[in-house]
């Protein structure tokens, strides 16, 4: 009988789960001509943000067909060499927009529009708000090839669905269909003591359960045996049948005596919620372990809304004598679960397990903004910038500034401030601020010089100093040399690099006019088209400038010849 209730529970997602709200499911088609298949979830949770649409894998090809997934306009294009690279952005009559994302290029006409944009703007980089009669698409329209740009960690299609107020909605909900039915998988449970008097099996700390499967596939965990408050936390994925990723859940229920007390609700969600992810994860543990607990608790100032039907703040308290059932139950979008039964006695044992808690004379408060200063060298963090009250690191060793530790999660930017006073006009053009990684190698972070100051912002605890870059980028022609003959070639590609400070604009020229170059960054590649004709027949001068972020400069000039 010990799984009896995941049983219910089980029936009850299926009959109740998906219900709620009525979504139109027949009103999108498939984006691609290929079966769907999931390289990424939605809401799957990401780096400082939760995954906006779902990874539609493209067979590991790039220059599959795209195809508008209902009626509608384009209504906005853009293009970086980060994030979605090049993206379009699909306003429906019903008030949804669909996007899609990492293309390699987009449908002839809307090519056109877009490449005489970026000539007339002289930008690879580029954002557009077309209006609604200027790039009108029916469903099932071509609208671009699938590819591998921006962010993208290899080829695959990003696809998105979003409400009329641009908050991303699981595409699931509209019918989007995968073949899956496994169950999800449970890698581990947590126990946490949330105050200093709090225990879970004499540990004060993290501490993991010990996990027995059963028959059915559901979990039973060793006794708990706590006083206190205290709560829980699990780390989990998803595979669907077609797939060997693991992708995210899509709901995640707790339950006392039978009560539910949390959920964990991946509907949709807005992106200025988004990097809150950092405090439903145990984030200490992700920064040393690189996987990610989801805690099913929260702190009273968590906004997410994807926390829904919370209890006490998915607290327990724990007294002597008492005995609870928790539950947990992950869910798929399909229906599949997997349960988890903790047993807990209230028992009020000896704390034998702690951690070591940072004693310092710098505290933080989230409600206020917070200025700290140590022989010169300021730092400040605005109200909000952290999700709870903390005593910080602050130590300041010559030029290099010791700040919090990588484990705490930031959610504003902070500022460090250095005087530039000790620097002459000419050195001071090539300083900026560095945090400083493995071996204490530095990594350039936004820096601004300001009123005989240095200063320098991030979204990152850890060791900064000052850094000097004098050295230029690096141009290196990759399929060209002077005085060569191009008539065949499809592209003009050059590599760019800079050891230091990092690029920051380049500019590239033939006979003088400005020639697109798209910027891959994740190869450093520029590639001209030779298509887009700015060349002429015979004689061609070709000049790219690269600057880096100090403002370093690098020339490259060659002729080549072409036959049209």
């Amino acid at each position: 009988m010990k799984h009896t209730f995941c049983v219910i529970v089980v029936s009850l997602v299926f009959l109740f789960g998906f219900s709620q709200e009525n979504y139109p499911k027949d009103y999108f088609s498939n984006p691609l001509e290929i079966g769907s298949i999931l390289a990424g979830t939605f809401a799957e949770l990401r780096s400082n943000h939760f995954h906006s649409g779902v990874d539609i894998k493209t067979q590991q090809r790039e220059g599959l067909k795209v195809f508008a997934t209902a009626n509608g306009y384009v209504s906005r294009i853009k293009i970086s060499p980060w994030g979605y690279g090049k993206a379009l952005y699909i306003q429906h009559p019903n008030g949804y927009t669909t996007v899609y994302g990492h293309l390699k290029e987009f449908a002839p006409e809307i090519e056109a529009y877009v490449k005489q944009q970026q000539y007339a703007k002289e930008k690879f980089a580029i954002e557009l708000f077309p209006k609604s009669n200027t790039l009108k698409v029916t469903q099932n329209q071509l609208i671009a090839y699938s590819g591998n740009t921006g962010g993208s960690g290899g080829p695959h299609l990003h696809y998105e669905i979003r409400d009329s107020r641009q908050h991303p909605m699981n595409p699931m909900l509209f019918g989007f269909h995968v073949k899956d039915t496994r169950k999800p998988s449970i890698n581990s449970v947590y126990g946490y003591s949330l105050t200093d008097s709090s225990q879970i099996n004499h540990h004060n700390n993290r501490v993991k359960l010990k996990l027995t499967k059963g028959k059915d596939g559901n979990y039973l965990a060793e006794t708990v045996r706590a006083s206190g408050y205290i709560s829980f936390g699990i780390n989990t994925y998803d595979k669907q049948d077609l797939a060997h990723n693991k992708n995210g859940v899509y709901n995640i229920k707790s339950y006392v005596n039978g009560k539910q007390n949390y959920e964990l609700d991946f509907k949709k969600f807005s992106f200025n919620e988004s990097r809150h992810l950092n405090q439903l994860i145990d984030y200490s543990y992700f920064k040393k372990k690189k996987s990610r607990i989801q805690k099913l608790f929260k702190n009273e100032r968590n906004p997410l809304s994807i926390i829904k039907n919370v209890t006490d703040y998915g607290q327990l308290y724990i007294e002597e004598g008492e005995q609870i059932n928790y539950k947990i139950v992950v869910a798929d979008y399909s229906g599949n679960t997997r349960c988890v039964t903790i047993p807990i006695i209230g028992e009020k044992l000896e704390i034998t397990h702690t951690e070591d808690k940072l004693i310092s004379d710098y505290y933080v408060y989230t409600e206020k903004p917070t200025n700290l200063e140590h022989d010169g060298k300021k730092v400040y963090l605005p109200k909000d910038a952290l999700y709870e009250n903390i005593p910080i690191r602050f130590e300041t060793v010559g030029d290099t500034i010791i700040l919090g530790e990588k484990d705490i999660p930031l959610h504003k930017n902070i500022t460090i401030t250095y005087n530039s006073k000790k620097f002459s006009k000419e050195d001071l053009a090539k300083v900026y601020v560095s945090s400083l990684g493995y071996n204490n190698k530095p990594f350039y972070i936004n820096t601004y010089k300001k009123d005989g100051n240095i200063i320098g912002k991030t979204k990152s605890f850890g060791k900064f100093t000052l850094s000097s870059d004098t050295e230029a980028p690096i141009i290196k022609p990759i399929n060209t040399q002077n005085g060569k003959w191009m008539s065949k070639n499809t592209f003009l590609q050059m590599k760019i690099t800079d050891k230091h400070s990092g690029i920051k604009k380049y500019r590239a020229t033939i006979n003088g006019k400005w020639a697109l170059m798209e910027y891959d960054a994740k190869k450093d590649l520029l590639s001209y088209k030779f298509s887009d004709n700015i060349h002429v027949a015979g004689e061609n001068k070709f000049k790219l400038i690269v600057i880096d972020n100090v403002g370093n400069n690098a020339i490259f000039e060659m002729t080549f010849f072409r036959n049209n």
